[in-house]
């Protein structure tokens, strides 16, 4: 180890979470290959190492400081990007069955190379928008945990994320700085779509302070056969109530 994990290792610590050299060595191979893809498409605006190990795996990794991970068999991660947060997770937490979700092709590629070359198990990556892939029954009301680490708002988020989690689950939302706002305002988009706030969580990030929430969305039944609406609408005309 160096000075970045050292660092890295010891806030995880500080958490009460340890990783094995293993998980170590896939961490670092990780952060090899996504600035190697970086330079072919845009991946991420973060590619200096130590920022890539604290605001991408380490902020990955929060959500397990707030959420039983270890609880959780199946995990889908819609708009994962890059892949962020579940292959962090996947990689500290490798009990479970990841599904990612993400309408570029070209991110899609990199992760299928990512979970290859990281030697990980039972993920799987596919390309479509969620409210087409949520609508297959292999998908539909199936996952314990569904995340998304995205700039949408959360009635938006709630669209795309609640139909992919199976009654007893849970939706966890990893907002930035104010969340107090897009709660009030997707209020009736969880009603809908049958989920209530369970709780909201909220963390200073280490060494830069910045802040962010954590909001877990319990799921309370199937999703009504209207929801989600056609690709395109829950962007352009979010679930506001009347």
């Amino acid at each position: 180890m160096d000075t970045v994990q050292d660092s890295f290792v010891e806030l995880l610590a500080q958490r009460g979470m340890e990783l094995s050299e293993r998980q170590l060595q896939q961490f670092e191979a990780y952060y090899k290959l996504l600035v190697e893809w970086n330079e072919k498409m845009n991946l991420t605006a973060i590619t200096e190492r130590e920022q890539v190990y604290l605001k991408h795996f380490y902020d990955s990794l929060s959500l397990s400081f707030f959420y039983r991970v270890q609880d959780a068999t199946m995990l889908a991660d819609i708009g994962s990007g890059a892949g962020f947060p579940s292959l962090p997770l996947k990689i500290a937490f490798p009990h479970m069955r990841v599904t990612i979700v993400d309408s570029l092709n070209k991110r899609i590629m990199f992760l299928r190379e990512l979970v290859q070359e990281l030697g990980l198990e039972h993920v799987e990556c596919v390309h479509g928008r969620a409210e087409d892939v949520s609508r297959l029954p292999a998908y539909r009301d199936r996952f314990d945990l569904v995340t998304a680490r995205a700039v949408a708002r959360l009635n938006v988020l709630a669209e795309f994320c609640l139909p992919f989690v199976r009654k007893g689950g849970a939706f966890l939302a990893m907002k930035g700085s104010e969340v107090e706002g897009e709660l009030q305002e997707a209020a009736f988009s969880f009603a809908e779509l049958k989920g209530a706030v369970a709780q909201v969580h909220q963390m200073e990030l280490p060494i830069e302070h910045s802040i962010r929430h954590f909001v877990q969305i319990d799921k309370l039944g199937a999703t009504p056969g209207k929801y989600p609406r056609k690709a395109g609408l829950p962007l352009k005309t979010p679930l506001l109530g009347k």
